[in-house]
């Protein structure tokens, strides 16, 4: 956040009175008494009563704000949670960012800074709209729908936004995606080989682990002649909710053309398997079960964090990229495509070790 320090200043009743230690840089820490960031410290409970008096201004005192909470993602709905219960119920407007989320990228200090969970407590409160984009672009398209939809069209709901701190390279905002960002999935890449392919998998990312799924394109395409299409998972919650109201839709409207939703639109004649995979524990994908039109096979990050790299924690819960090609293969020897010898044969291949600890139990 040391960008926004200068840009809009911490919030202090006094201003500084001080000369900070980092003065002579371009991004020194400033205080001012029109700051327009409150540094709270270790204090989620304050944090969050200073979130709802900004969210609720807008009705309180008729002038409208927009706040957005940075946290780490562990010490959002885990530790606030009721506190997210009661600003829905005075129906705060604004943004709620999960910083480091996902239990493999926070990955120095164990279980008790890492999330995999966030996004699962999110399901349960109605107001929350919560997103895992993978790359700034889909950070930008989100927050911008949200200005939109709170400020402009007047609706009420939360933005949760789990973002990370992953250095990799974030592409341009390719054509047409943004009703699929906002809505819940779209379709990142296609990866074709250039021979008659073995068969075609789809292939479902979300925050980082997108690069994963990029990795097991390739790993497909070049060590096994598999294709494959990449789709970028922004909201499973939003999607299932929408299918869930055209279910509803149909089933009090028996006698008029059925309604589909976005998910089942968008993979209509989309032939599987489809292997899922995040940084979330697999309940989260696997609310879209019923509505996938195929094999749905969900990896996740189920178990106990631990310190490690990032690389060997994703392998330890079996998300990184081998993995997921892996698991591809499986579900085509499973459907009769390939023969299970084939897919013994790749766990040798990819120097894979197939009697590693249960991330679940170890």
């Amino acid at each position: 956040m040391e960008g926004m320090f200068r840009q809009f200043g911490i919030y202090s009743q006094v201003g500084q009175l001080y000369q900070p230690e980092d003065s002579d840089t371009l991004m020194y820490y400033k205080e001012t008494k029109t700051g327009q960031i409150l540094e709270e410290g270790i204090n989620e409970a304050g944090a969050m009563a200073s979130w709802i008096s900004a969210a609720t201004s807008y009705s309180v005192t008729n002038e409208p704000m927009v706040p957005f909470y940075i946290y780490y993602s562990m010490f959002g709905f885990q530790r606030v949670g009721d506190l997210i219960w009661a600003a829905s119920d005075m129906r705060a407007k604004g943004f709620l960012l999960g910083g480091t989320s996902g239990r493999t990228t926070l990955n120095g200090e164990g279980l008790q800074h890492q999330d995999g969970h966030s996004h699962l407590n999110a399901i349960a409160f109605p107001l929350v709209r919560a997103y895992d984009p993978a790359f700034a672009y889909e950070t930008t398209v989100i927050v911008l729908d949200g200005l939109k939809k709170l400020y402009e069209e007047g609706e009420t709901a939360i933005y949760y936004i789990s973002v990370g701190n992953d250095n990799y390279q974030m592409p341009g905002l390719p054509e047409g995606v943004e009703d699929g960002i906002i809505k819940g999935i779209y379709k990142f890449a296609s990866r074709e080989v250039a021979a008659k392919p073995e068969a075609r998998v789809q292939l479902f990312g979300t925050g980082p682990i997108l690069l994963c799924a990029q990795k097991a394109q390739e790993i497909l395409a070049e060590k096994f002649n598999i294709a494959s299409d990449l789709w970028s998972v922004t909201s499973y919650t939003q999607l299932r909710r929408d299918a869930q109201t055209c279910e509803r839709w149909n089933f009090l409207h028996p006698d008029e053309t059925p309604k589909k939703s976005y998910i089942e639109t968008v993979l209509e004649g989309v032939e599987g398997p489809f292997i899922a995979a995040s940084d979330h524990v697999r309940a989260l994908p696997e609310q879209l079960t019923r509505y996938i039109p195929g094999d749905y096979f969900v990896l996740g990050t189920d178990g106990m964090g631990r310190s490690e790299t990032r690389e060997a924690l994703r392998r330890h819960f079996e998300i990184d990229g081998e993995s997921i090609a892996l698991a591809a293969l499986y579900r085509l020897a499973k459907a009769g495509v390939l023969k299970l010898t084939d897919v013994a044969k790749a766990i040798k291949e990819l120097n894979y070790n197939p009697e590693k600890a249960n991330p679940l139990y170890a």
